[in-house]
């Protein structure tokens, strides 16, 4: 069993920038893809970003692409997403979740979520 907690969600006006943090806890989660997905009020949750066991591959929205950054780091059972340039769309809860299933963007693939940062862009 692998326990998420993600952290570093708040307010921030248009065009400023937030660093979530995603700690993970009960085994460790290097062997897996991790994805960031976020849910708006009223909207289904989706994908945001993933990136791969090692790293080594990563795959964003089209709406995020060139502003969010997913990194990880093994040594601190971490995972991280880098937001940049935020917009007032950014606005959601935003998850951390883990995958066994391969490199998918899925929602519905992934088996482990944490329980959510909230994340307020003011126009």
């Amino acid at each position: 069993q692998v326990q998420l907690v993600e952290s570093g969600g708040g307010l921030v006006q248009a065009g400023g920038s937030l660093r979530l943090s995603c700690a993970a806890s009960g085994r460790t989660i290097r062997s897996y893809t991790m994805g960031w997905f976020r849910q708006a009020p009223g909207k289904e949750r989706d994908f945001v970003a993933i990136i791969n066991w090692s790293g080594g591959s990563t795959h964003y929205a089209d709406s995020v692409k060139g502003r969010f950054t997913i990194s990880r780091d093994h040594a601190k059972n971490t995972v991280t997403l880098q937001m940049n340039s935020l917009r007032p769309e950014d606005t959601a809860v935003y998850y951390c979740a883990l995958t066994s299933v391969g490199f998918t963007s899925t929602p519905s693939r992934y088996a482990y979520w944490g329980q959510g940062t909230q994340v307020t862009v003011s126009s």
